[in-house]
């Protein structure tokens, strides 16, 4: 597979259709089920607290910004309000958005709805975008949040770090969806009942947007642009740097968690920030134990999964170099090894994607 086509609409969507990848079962380790029906149980305790925790750092960080702006002395507080703005909006997106942050559904609504605009991402067109990601985990054609294509785009990942890419192609994006609805490849998983929600979404996006700019016009200064918008760049980098190594340098186009996704130990911080996402290949097997769960399912099941990932910065040693290494070579990957406690890869369903790996 030396060229790799990621369009939704090309030829490795059609041949991931053909071959059986597409829609695949996937492997999941064997948990009892009364285990997995106590681990799977909703609670909107933590989420509340964290919420609250949250929202109302949020609210003392860029109350304290605005008070010192435009002294140099705003700076920190900017900096700390942009990482729970443009960071910590992913993944309450991504918990609310599975519906299981909380127990209560209306909570779990609002929470991704503001979560969405924050990270900048059609909440309608990203619940069907994350589903799909779930059922075809970076599977070429088919996973349209893959985050590193191959050969890796290396000044592109960089930009990234400040949200650039992510925001050109939001801006374009949002004013197409606001006057026609989904694009094309979008209208591959978005359900045609949807499409109206789309647009509306988009709408209103584009409505509140203008609104802060025209503000930040009339007041000849960035400020609104600073609470609104903005975080979203200077914000980005505690995001970006834990969502690369979700899947990153891994397998592709195999149906094996183990394989394609990366469990990663944090900090307490980060774990906040990142709202436990980095039990991430139990999050793929499992998507409906919530948050405060993954560590108990961590547990539960790491006997049968790959050793963990000590830290960030362990995981940017291995991934990085992979990364280079796939500018000259697309099929290499980093290959999972597992315990002997685990059992083992099908080795002869995913023998083509194992040949290249190390």
């Amino acid at each position: 597979m030396a060229t790799r086509d990621y369009s939704l609409l090309g030829t490795d969507a059609r041949r991931a259709v053909e071959t059986g990848l597409a829609a695949a079962e996937w492997y999941h380790t064997d948990v009892p089920r009364k285990d997995m029906k106590a681990l799977m149980q909703r609670d909107d305790s933590p989420a509340i607290r964290d919420t609250i925790l949250l929202y109302g750092a949020m609210i003392l960080f860029a109350g304290l910004g605005i008070a010192l702006w435009p002294s140099p002395w705003s700076a920190p507080f900017w900096l700390a309000y942009g990482v729970l703005y443009g960071s910590a909006s992913d993944s309450r997106w991504h918990e609310c958005g599975h519906g299981t942050a909380f127990r209560t559904g209306w909570m779990n609504t609002v929470v991704y709805e503001i979560a969405s605009f924050m990270i900048m991402r059609n909440s309608a067109t990203w619940r069907w975008s994350h589903a799909r990601h779930h059922t075809d985990t970076v599977i070429v054609g088919r996973d349209p949040e893959i985050a590193v294509m191959r050969p890796p785009e290396l000044a592109k990942v960089i930009l990234n770090f400040f949200g650039i890419i992510d925001v050109i192609r939001f801006f374009p994006n949002m004013v197409y969806n606001a006057l026609y609805g989904p694009n094309a490849e979008e209208r591959t998983f978005v359900p045609e009942s949807e499409w109206g929600k789309v647009r509306r979404v988009a709408i209103l996006y584009t409505a509140i947007y203008a609104a802060t700019l025209a503000l930040a016009i009339w007041m000849q200064s960035i400020l609104p642009l600073m609470v609104i918008g903005l975080p979203r760049m200077y914000g980005a980098w505690h995001h970006v740097m834990t969502g690369l190594l979700q899947h990153g340098g891994l397998a592709d186009n195999v149906t094996d968690h183990r394989l394609n996704s990366r469990t990663v130990l944090m900090n307490p911080v980060s774990r906040f920030i990142y709202w436990n996402m980095n039990y991430h290949v139990e999050h793929h097997m499992f998507p409906m134990v919530p948050y405060h769960r993954m560590p108990e399912l961590h547990a539960r099941i790491n006997s049968d999964l790959p050793v963990p990932t000590p830290s960030i910065a362990a995981g940017y040693a291995e991934m990085w170099p992979a990364f280079k290494r796939q500018l000259m070579n697309q099929d290499y990957f980093l290959k999972r090894d597992l315990p002997p406690t685990a059992r083992p890869y099908r080795e002869d369903f995913h023998l083509g994607a194992l040949g290249a790996a190390e």
